[in-house]
């Protein structure tokens, strides 16, 4: 996965669940390949948890994907949602 990169970061968050997007738009949650039609429900499951999201998604997903999975995470109740980015070289 190409994921961008950026010279400010936040710093790691200690309970959390990365959803990840490939350019593709297939969707993996708790690496497991989903929809994200599905992805609702198991959004609910990390609520309870008390887990932020961290979506980790290809540079070339599109942008309204991304937002799309961010706003289903809040939606469901999730504490927080965050982009996972690289540091650069």
């Amino acid at each position: 996965m190409n994921v961008p990169f950026s010279k400010f970061m936040l710093a790691p968050q200690v309970k959390y669940q990365i959803v990840s997007i490939t350019n593709g738009a297939t969707v993996y949650f708790r690496d497991q390949k989903t929809s994200i039609d599905d992805l609702g429900r198991q959004f609910d499951a990390a609520r309870t948890e008390g887990r932020a999201i961290i979506i980790k998604a290809d540079r070339y997903t599109p942008y309204e994907t991304v937002i799309r999975v961010a706003n289903l995470a809040l939606e469901h109740g999730v504490p927080s949602v965050a982009l996972a980015m690289t540091a650069p070289k």
